[in-house]
């Protein structure tokens, strides 16, 4: 899943997906079918048995039973995922797959990957790199194939079938991942190979391989006693399921909380645009003559800076910042929270590790909790004090303007914009006509990447898409070749989760001979019928974020799979996108895409430097509000089974007072009922990885910028050290190949607007 701090909703795919950050060939088939496509981890998800347990399902139809009770599992030669597509790339035939195709496709596929791990455990020659690692790596085609599109299809263009799937193959797919890592057989061969590594002649990307391969066996519990591995299969089971609940009760729970309005008079002070729009959105509700406001996937909505209806402002806010905790009888995640985290931590103690937070982070760049926890305590003092400057200066605007009452949530940005307009002279209704959607991807992100890698972006029409306004684009390198192909899917929808993230449908390997083919999916507000889409600054750098990503993915060359493209560290992984943020504020670059919708008029040069100077206001906010759901996700992650509270609310209170980011006027970003990183997605004790990752980002973009900024030379450097790799080195090496040295936090200060 993918954030960039001070903003709405960027991440890689998990969440997520994001993106995927796997550990293996098995993490990448297995680890990401059950919620987000992007899991940092297998391990937390994930099951398989030889003939010990066989695989039972309510599925009909894709299977038999034979004589011996094991369950067959059976695929038709025409169902599209029973062999690898025909399309450019393998890029998925969306014209031909339907829903019935998926759940043969996976119990196909997950009896074909038993049998090729059951062939590598009792091969009858020694284990050798060649025979057991590479043969791992080889294995699982088909599960793969299916997972990637349907993962992609449960975050961006679900249905109630789907979830259906979902809910049916969590188990299943746990069993699977756990039949597999605690096969003794076959880890006792990748054992031995690891043991005897120093002599094995490994290059550098086989020996990460070879090293990733063995923990993931090791952390799965490949050294227990068989009781506390049934134990483990029974955890991974349980919270695969409570996962995939979880992600469902989000995604109904947007949908239930928006917020409806009968009367137009009290959404003064929004565009006509936008009110057409909730118009829109509320006739295809079954509400016509009225007016939605939909709620975001964080506790702030981008619509309170203009709403000057300050009870409509309060309903909207504490309809985002309550959700989940079964008001009025609906949706409440809160007892599914509690059972995650008990059975978290449960896991992680059998695993032999003080608490999920210690088992999740000993193979991050952070290594430990109290590291990453550190990193945003030491952070606290400084970004207070700016928070509460920020709020006497919005005090100061209410009182200028005639306002008595006290500074609530629903306030700030709506406050906020006022002073930005009074400061900097910058109205966000006045720049928006300047941020044209087609033209900052054409004219802002892809220039930006032609500049930086040489790379152009073609479009193709015919290739099938799994919704109309998805894109797609031929990538081609300087010298005209295909790197591979980029989807992109702009617009909010009922059937798409909020957020944006980057995945992939295929993941580019030199050992299968596969190119990537990588998708952006953001939620854009959709313009009414007949209107440009216009967006915001905010969802400007999102596009550029998610890039980042993207470019991650495309960019890699690497032999092996399971280290291919964003396979890293949570806590690196969105160092790439961070960084790609920053071009989008460089005069020559915000100059070529801010451009009149009408007039094709480039953006005035004082509206363009008072944006430039606008986008570090608000930064105490923006870091405080990251840093206290941070800190959550790490509180609720260092508890141990017996630690567990019985109250959710008061827990959150009680953490965010204990390390002195309790201000009312600034909530968590992500509030515990709706955390979506951290209870369905692969983040879990990893939310501080964008703050982590940003010191990276921050210190890379000012080395660029003092080394001659977006250009070739430039670009092809950061390609070639940090984006080519993957994980098939330590990703410090990468960064200091890339930059001479290790970061400081110096240019991550000075992004932030705090020094």
């Amino acid at each position: 899943m993918l954030e960039s701090l001070g903003r709405t909703s960027c991440c890689i795919e998990q969440m997520v997906s994001v993106s995927q950050v796997r550990h293996s060939r098995l993490a990448r088939c297995l680890g990401q079918l059950i919620a987000w496509p992007l899991v940092a981890v297998v391990l937390f998800d994930g099951g398989c048995t030889f003939g010990q347990q066989p695989i039972s399902t309510n599925f009909t139809g894709a299977f038999v039973v034979n004589n011996n009770s094991e369950t067959v599992a059976e695929i038709s030669t025409d169902n599209p995922f029973a062999s690898a597509s025909t399309l450019p790339l393998h890029a998925p035939a969306f014209n031909v797959i339907r829903t019935e195709h998926y759940q043969p496709a996976f119990m196909a596929g997950m009896q074909q990957q038993l049998a090729e791990m059951e062939a590598i455990a009792s091969h009858s020659d020694a284990p050798t790199f060649e025979n057991t690692i590479v043969a791992i790596e080889r294995s699982g085609t088909l599960l793969n194939r299916s997972r990637q599109v349907f993962s992609n299809m449960t975050s961006a263009h679900t249905n109630k079938d789907l979830q259906n799937i979902q809910t049916e193959l969590a188990p299943l797919l746990a069993a699977h991942s756990d039949n597999i890592l605690l096969n003794q057989q076959l880890f006792k061969r990748v054992e031995k190979l690891y043991d005897s590594r120093d002599s094995l002649e490994l290059t550098g990307e086989q020996q990460e391989v070879l090293r990733r391969h063995y923990e993931d066996f090791v952390r799965a519990g490949a050294r227990l006693s068989e009781a506390d591995q049934n134990r483990i299969r029974s955890l991974n089971e349980q919270l695969s399921t409570l996962q995939t609940k979880f992600e469902d009760n989000l995604l109904a729970v947007t949908k239930e909380r928006s917020v409806v309005v009968g009367d137009v008079a009290e959404l003064d002070g929004m565009s006509e645009a936008d009110i057409a729009a909730a118009a829109e959105t509320a006739k295809e509700r079954g509400h016509e003559g009225r007016y939605v406001l939909e709620i975001t996937n964080t506790t702030r909505v981008p619509i309170l800076t203009s709403l000057n209806n300050r009870t409509l402002r309060e309903r909207v806010w504490k309809a985002s910042a309550n959700r989940a905790l079964g008001q009025e009888g609906g949706i409440d995640n809160r007892p599914l929270i509690l059972e995650i985290a008990q059975l978290r931590a449960e896991r992680a103690k059998l695993l032999g590790f003080a608490n999920h937070s210690a088992y999740k982070l000993q193979n991050q760049m952070a290594k430990t909790p109290d590291a990453a926890r550190k990193m945003l305590t030491d952070l606290v003092p400084g970004v207070v004090a700016r928070v509460q400057q920020e709020a006497t200066d919005l005090r100061a605007m209410m009182k200028e303007l005639g306002v008595n009452h006290e500074l609530a949530a629903w306030d700030w940005e709506y406050y906020t914009e006022k002073v930005r307009k009074d400061r900097f002279e910058v109205d966000e209704a006045a720049v928006k006509p300047y941020f044209e959607l087609d033209s900052v991807l054409t004219n802002g992100v892809f220039f930006t990447m032609h500049k930086l890698f040489g790379i152009s972006f073609d479009e193709r029409k015919d290739l099938p898409v799994y919704h109309p306004e998805v894109r797609v684009f031929d990538v081609l390198d300087s010298d005209g070749s295909q790197i591979g192909l980029f989807y992109i899917d702009f617009f909010k929808r009922d059937s798409k989760r909020g957020g944006a993230w980057m995945s992939s449908y295929v993941d580019q390997s030199l050992l299968l001979n596969e190119k990537p083919v990588i998708v952006n999916v953001l939620n854009n507000p959709r313009p009414a019928d007949g209107e440009p889409a216009l967006i915001s600054f905010d969802n400007v750098t999102t596009i550029f974020h998610e890039m980042g990503h993207a470019v991650h993915g495309l960019f890699s060359d690497v032999t092996y799979p399971s280290v291919s493209g964003t396979a890293t560290p949570r806590d690196f992984v969105e160092f790439p996108s961070t960084f790609e943020e920053d071009w989008c504020i460089q005069p020559a670059i915000l100059s070529n895409y801010a451009r009149h919708h009408e007039t094709g008029e480039p953006i005035p040069k004082e509206l363009l430097d008072k944006v430039i100077r606008a986008s570090k206001f608000n930064q105490g906010f923006d870091t405080l509000e990251y840093m206290a759901a941070a800190i959550l996700d790490l509180e609720w992650h260092t508890l141990t089974a017996d630690e567990i509270p019985e109250d959710i609310e008061a827990f959150e209170a009680a953490t965010l007072k204990k390390y002195g980011v309790d201000i009312s006027a600034v909530p968590p970003r992500y509030r515990t009922a709706y955390f979506a990183h951290i209870w369905g997605g692969g983040y879990s004790s990893s939310y501080y990885a964008y703050l982590w990752s940003e010191v990276l980002a921050a210190d890379a973009f000012a080395f660029m910028q003092s080394s001659g900024g977006a250009t070739i030379d430039n670009g092809t450097r950061f390609r070639s050290e940090v984006l080519s790799r993957g994980s098939s080195r330590n990703p410090m090496a990468s960064y200091k190949a890339f930059r001479g040295q290790e970061p400081t936090v110096e240019a991550l200060l000075i992004r932030r607007g705090l020094k």
